[in-house]
């Protein structure tokens, strides 16, 4: 009973201190104000924002992947500029498509920024379904090498780190 009144309990909490921020007053009648927009906002809208249910495993693997995306992304900055710096004719920009096994959006998220935080390459779009990412890459060498690349540096961990729960 009380879930289906307050299914979002911190987002109801959130919106209404949000809504006591641009109101500027925290008198006993925008208090109320607050907690009623905050409570039919989540009831109204609160499914829609929510992710499915997830469940974050093998932290030892995120300081792992977090350590290997740091080392690629300070040796992505050294092949770039070197790439930049030298002639124009050596760069073969090129778009490529990455299937994805990812299903969680909090693991679609962080496979999505960790590709675009390393210099010379960039997300341009998430397919519909969500199951192929169009990466441009700013020098291509090979387009199997590289989509194995993400697939088994990041993807797979990111399998292993988020888990999704049944609803």
């Amino acid at each position: 009973m009380i879930k289906r009144l307050f299914p979002h309990p911190w987002l109801s909490l959130v919106l209404a201190i949000i809504w006591l921020l641009l109101v500027n007053d925290v008198s006993p009648g925008q208090v109320l104000l607050g907690a009623l927009l905050g409570w039919l906002l989540s009831l109204k809208i609160g499914e829609r924002l929510w992710l499915r249910p997830m469940e974050l495993r093998r932290p030892d693997l995120v300081a792992q992947l977090g350590g290997r995306v740091l080392y690629d992304i300070v040796h992505a900055n050294v092949e770039v500029a070197a790439l930049v710096l030298g002639p124009m004719r050596r760069m073969q920009p090129a778009f490529i498509q990455v299937p994805l096994d990812l299903e969680h959006e909090m693991a679609l998220t962080a496979l999505i920024s960790i590709v675009s935080l390393s210099p010379g390459t960039l997300c341009a779009e998430l397919s519909n379904d969500r199951r192929v990412l169009l990466i441009h890459v700013l020098n291509l060498r090979d387009e199997a090498q590289l989509v194995d690349t993400i697939k088994s540096r990041y993807e797979a961990p990111l399998k292993e780190i988020f888990v999704c729960l049944p609803s």
